[in-house]
């Protein structure tokens, strides 16, 4: 498997982590009566979706294939299930601040992503995403601090 493909793998399992804990908190948060909450993390849960698609678009083209096997599926779920876990029974504050480590745990990642040796097209589209997700986390982080 070429570099590209690896760190595009690891980006893709991130992501759906994000989208699927953006979706859920979503979910906690309407419940909580907190819509304006619930549309922001719709928000960036589509972008996380787009993202990943993005990513899945580029490494076909170049001719890898991003598997999703056992493996990959199970380190999304063992991820999913630790931020679900967060989020379940939590007021607003606590599904902010979940999707706050969630976000950072994002941010990590990409970034070690730009430090490997990868090919110049993947390194801009990730520099892009990692600027939007830092603007989401920031977004993310302002909400969880108003509500302390």
């Amino acid at each position: 498997m070429s570099k590209d493909a690896m760190v595009t793998k690891k980006l893709i399992e991130v992501l759906e982590d994000g989208r699927k804990g953006f979706a859920e908190g979503a979910d906690k948060l309407r419940s909580l009566d907190r819509p304006d909450l619930a549309a922001m993390f719709d928000r960036h849960a589509q972008q996380r979706q787009q993202f990943s698609a993005d990513l899945e678009a580029m490494a076909a083209a170049y001719g890898d294939d991003i598997d999703e096997d056992g493996s990959f599926a199970a380190a999304v779920h063992r991820g999913w299930m630790s931020l679900k876990d967060a989020i379940s029974g939590s007021d607003p504050d606590g599904v902010l601040g979940a999707a706050v480590q969630g976000e950072d745990h994002a941010v990590e990642t990409y970034d070690k992503a730009l430090s490997e040796d990868i090919s110049a097209d993947l390194r801009t589209t990730v520099q892009s995403q990692l600027a939007d997700i830092t603007t989401a986390r920031n977004e993310v982080k302002a909400q969880h601090d108003a509500t302390d």
